[in-house]
């Protein structure tokens, strides 16, 4: 133990387990329906598999380190965001990404402002480099005081915030009036907004990276884009902290197929979009049929390709988690804080998957 960083021997880690889906045959996973960790229900655009299966009969991307710097990607992200290149970076996952970020401007001892209940990841990040988190929690209603958070920041007056817009689990958003008057406000803080869930609500605080030096927007190819497997995502910032943290980032970790996949589905907007439509008209529908339950004390309004549902109490929701896991459908059970107790975030696929959670959910009593 005494080689071990001091900050991980405390550590409360982010609690991923092994899932049951990678530990049964293909044609018996095809039966299970996944929607706890929020990824895509559907495969992606069919032009990652065209690249793809070309790629895969060029032996040099098995041996061969991959491009360190794609002109094509960049420019297609660039076209995507409607951003300048040089203010945007991408990285092997948006977790990888923030690790970066986390080494580049956090130290020991720093103050870290996190607004919860939200994405533990980046909580464990900070702390395994000795950061100090501090929380500002919504209301039992997911609801901000916006005037109190602002007191709070000048209060510990913070090196970061992190703000996940929409948030993970709660499914709310902040406008971006407010959002842009703290980043204005606080200036000497960095505000790291991660817009994982950007295409399913359709604002963005991106544009401001331009005259705000202090914003930070994180995105992921893993939810509207359907690449979870592949690992990508990509920071939004000013030129120059894209020059500074392009000194420590490694590019050899964003391999070939990763980069022919990202490629394939920004040349391909069109069925993300579709994709993203019928996602919001299957959760309408969805929340719609569940009012109607008598063991769902409340359905929070979301944002994202997800709802947080609260049940009636605690024995009632793990009825309903059992029962659903019990027909191989899959839910996140949300226990790393107490506004979440009674709670179970269900991701949302297409009307036809969220048809068979309704009727499994009908028989529970």
């Amino acid at each position: 133990m005494r080689f071990i960083n001091k900050y991980l021997r405390n550590l409360a880690p982010y609690k991923v387990a092994s899932h049951k889906i990678w530990e049964v045959p293909s044609d018996e996973r095809k039966k299970m329906l996944k929607l706890d960790w929020n990824e895509a229900t559907v495969p992606p655009s069919p032009k990652v598999n065209e690249r793809l299966q070309k790629l895969v009969n060029e032996q040099e991307v098995y041996y061969l380190y991959p491009s360190t710097h794609n002109a094509e990607l960049l420019g297609l992200l660039s076209a995507y965001t409607s951003l300048p290149k040089e203010n945007i970076q991408y990285f092997a996952s948006s977790d990888s990404l923030h690790e970066y970020l986390v080494r580049m401007f956090v130290g020991v001892g720093d103050p870290i402002l996190i607004l919860g209940p939200t994405y533990d990841n980046f909580r464990l990040t900070c702390e395994s480099q000795g950061a100090q988190i501090y929380y500002h929690d919504y209301s039992d209603s997911f609801e901000l005081d916006k005037a109190a958070f602002k007191d709070k920041v000048r209060e510990i007056t913070p090196s970061l915030v992190y703000l996940c817009n929409p948030n993970n689990p709660t499914g709310n958003v902040l406008e971006k009036d407010y959002l842009l008057e703290m980043v204005a406000a606080f200036p000497d803080t960095i505000f790291l907004i991660d817009e994982a869930y950007f295409e399913f609500y359709g604002e963005t605080m991106s544009n401001y990276v331009l005259v705000h030096p202090n914003l930070f927007v994180t995105r992921t190819f893993s939810k509207a884009f359907a690449l979870a497997n592949f690992r990508a995502g990509y920071l939004i910032a000013s030129a120059e902290n894209i020059a500074q943290i392009s000194k420590i980032r490694n590019p050899k970790n964003f391999t070939t197929f990763t980069q022919e996949a990202v490629i394939a589905v920004l040349s391909d907007v069109a069925y993300m979009r579709k994709y993203v439509d019928e996602v919001l008209k299957a959760r309408d529908y969805f929340e719609e049929k569940l009012k109607g339950s008598p063991l769902i004390k409340n359905i929070f309004p979301s944002q994202g390709n997800f709802v947080l549902v609260e049940f009636s109490d605690f024995d009632i929701k793990m009825k309903v988690y059992n029962g659903l896991s019990d027909h191989n459908i899959f839910v996140r059970n949300l226990m790393h804080s107490k506004l979440l107790m009674n709670t179970l975030r269900i991701t949302i696929g297409t009307r036809e998957q969220m048809e068979r959670v309704i009727k499994v959910i009908d028989t529970i009593q």
